[in-house]
Parts: C-alpha cells; sequence; structure tokens
C-alpha cells in the first residue's frame, strides 16, 4: 500500500534554503540571515540539517560550517520556501520513494525557475537517500498534509486555483493525489485564506495533524476580527471529517495570535505552521513564534497535549515574507 509519510515520523534530515541578496529578503538581509541562522542551531541541535546556500556566499557557508549537524549544498535559489519545491516522500510496501511535482511559485506569482530544480540538484549531488521521480503536475509541500494513514487534508482554494493546474477539475486533482500520495481519501476544506497569504490558502497555515487522530487547527476568539467567521466555518467543517477507518478526528483549537503587520500588510501569522523533528526515535515538535502574549498559551497548550518535547522559535522576522517555520523547511527521511 502506498501512502504520504506523516511528518512525524522518522526523518534523516531537514532541507531549508538560506536568504541570499537576489531573493526578496535582500532589503533586511542580516535581519533574515541571523533569523535563519538561528532556525537552523536550533533544528541542529536535534537533527541533521541540509541548508541550500548560494555558491558565491562564502559568508554565509564559513558561519554556517561552524554549526555541527550542518551539511551545506552549494545551490543558487530563488527564494527559501524548501516546503514548497522539496520533494514529497511515498513509501510502498516499506520501500521509500521522493516524488518532485512542478513548483511554479504559488501559481506564476514570482520567478521559480532555479527552485523548480533544485530537488533533482540535491539528488545528483547525493543528497536524496532515496530514488526520485518527477510529476507532472503543480503541487506544493505545504498545501497537502498527510496522517500517514490515507488521509490527505487540503484547501479548495489552494488545489482548484486555476493557475496551478488549470486543466484538471477537482475529481481529477483527487485522482493524482490518490494516485500519486496513495491517498485513501481526500478532505477538503472549503475555507479562505489567512490575510497576506499569497499562497492561496495552504494548508499549513490553517490546520494540521498532530497525530494521526487529532488535528490542530487555528481559531479566532474575537468577534471584531476579520477572520472570525471563516475560521468558525472551519471549525464546523473539521468536526464533520473522519479518518479512513470512520472515527472523528480530535481537534486541538490554536489561538491566533495579535496581528502582525509589516508595511502596513497584514501577515498571516500563525501557530499551526509547526515543524516535527524526529530523529532516531526523539520526536521534538517545534513551533513558531512572534513575539506575541500567545506564544507562551500555545507552547503550554501544546506541551500539555503531546507527550514530548515543543520547543518555541522566533519567527518574527521570517513572517515579513508570508511565510514562517514550516514553510521554510523539508522533512526528509
Amino acid at each position: 500500500m502506498k501512502r504520504l509519510k506523516a511528518e512525524w515520523e522518522e526523518q534523516s534530515a531537514v532541507l531549508m534554503a538560506y536568504p541570499h541578496t537576489a531573493t526578496d529578503w535582500g532589503a533586511y538581509l542580516n535581519e533574515a540571515q541571523d533569523c535563519f541562522y538561528n532556525i537552523i542551531r536550533a533544528l541542529s541541535h536535534y537533527q541533521e540539517m541540509i541548508v541550500c546556500v548560494h555558491p558565491n556566499d562564502t559568508k554565509s557557508q564559513d558561519s554556517l560550517a561552524k554549526l555541527s549537524q550542518v551539511h551545506i549544498a552549494l545551490v543558487d535559489s530563488n527564494d527559501t520556501w524548501t516546503r514548497d519545491f522539496g520533494p514529497l516522500c511515498v513509501e510502498t510496501n516499506g520501500i521509500a520513494l521522493y516524488l518532485d511535482f512542478i513548483f511554479n511559485a504559488w501559481g506564476g506569482k514570482y520567478q521559480a525557475n532555479l527552485d523548480n530544480t533544485i530537488t533533482s540538484k540535491l539528488m545528483q549531488k547525493g543528497l536524496l537517500k532515496h530514488s526520485l521521480r518527477s510529476v507532472n503536475f503543480v503541487l506544493e509541500g505545504g498545501s497537502v498534509e498527510s496522517d500517514g494513514a490515507g488521509s490527505i487534508l487540503t484547501t479548495t482554494s489552494c488545489l482548484l486555483n486555476p493557475e496551478r493546474n488549470p486543466n484538471l477539475d477537482q475529481a481529477q486533482i483527487a485522482g493524482v493525489l490518490k494516485r500519486e500520495l496513495g491517498a485513501q481519501q481526500i478532505l477538503w476544506l472549503e475555507v479562505q485564506p489567512l490575510a497576506g497569504d499569497d499562497t492561496d490558502g495552504h494548508i499549513d497555515t490553517l490546520a494540521r495533524f498532530l497525530d494521526p487522530n487529532t488535528i490542530a487547527y487555528v481559531y479566532c476568539e474575537n468577534r471584531s476580527d476579520p477572520h472570525y467567521n471563516n475560521l468558525k466555518n472551519m471549525d464546523k467543517q473539521l468536526r464533520r471529517f473522519r479518518n479512513v477507518d470512520g472515527k472523528r478526528y480530535k481537534l486541538l483549537p490554536l489561538p491566533l495570535p495579535s496581528p502582525k503587520f509589516y508595511q502596513g500588510v497584514r501577515l498571516p501569522a500563525t501557530y499551526a505552521n509547526f515543524l516535527w523533528v524526529n530523529n532516531n526515535g526523539q520526536r521534538v515538535l517545534f513551533v513558531p513564534t512572534y513575539q506575541d502574549p500567545a506564544d507562551d498559551k500555545v507552547l503550554k497548550l501544546l506541551r500539555s497535549y503531546i507527550e514530548t518535547e515543543v520547543v518555541g522559535v522566533d519567527c518574527s522576522v521570517l513572517i515579513r515574507q508570508k511565510g514562517s517555520l514550516h514553510c521554510a523547511t523539508m522533512q526528509l527521511y
């Protein structure tokens, strides 16, 4: 049986890409590089890291080389969102395979010619431990969420966006996910993206599996917040979902942080953008924080719910480019 592996399963490394002058981080590159460095350093205490660094950026290469468990891949990139251009790993009867989908920068919003080739370049460099197959279908890792047991959680706003796979309807797209990812069912959320989200509503900003039976999701208590009705509607949909055995999922609501703005634009700051690390059975949940009063509340909530270490990572600079911790990382198996 084929299945898209769940994120909390045993991993071999976490993939990231470092900001450089030609990326959108260029206007405040030092701040961005400090943010990425701190994230890489935090993760590297628990897991091997593969970091894509621009071949001409010798300063960053030197600083990262001083960290343990960090392997540098000299490769050019358009940007830093490895979640969306990195490989997805499926397993069939115990045999793992990486899938390299087409990345077109969320429907052609930005340049993606370099990012779309990074997975194949990592394979050529011998940095991927399993075979790789290219798939002629536009799909970003942040748009699909697997419970590891046959259910894929996603959003209609993203996967049905006409700038991705315009010649396919919902049933045909579901067919691709079932064929390529081994999904037994697709759980479609009809929900609007968070304010500032330029991915058309990636699931990893909204609702995530904490384990095969639990979905953590974003909710809003403030009735005057523009997100209130939208997230209330999402809550109702989640309560109707069942796993492949027909059982309801347990639901864990995560509050929104207070509104975050950069240059007058509200940012899609969300605690659902967490990252699982699992090295030799040692699981750690890394959670983005935003220098917000809700940070401690969320960390305490998750620590009380799951029997594993929960570590907060400051993503207040990372969110300026409308992505957070999960967006900037991709686990490798």
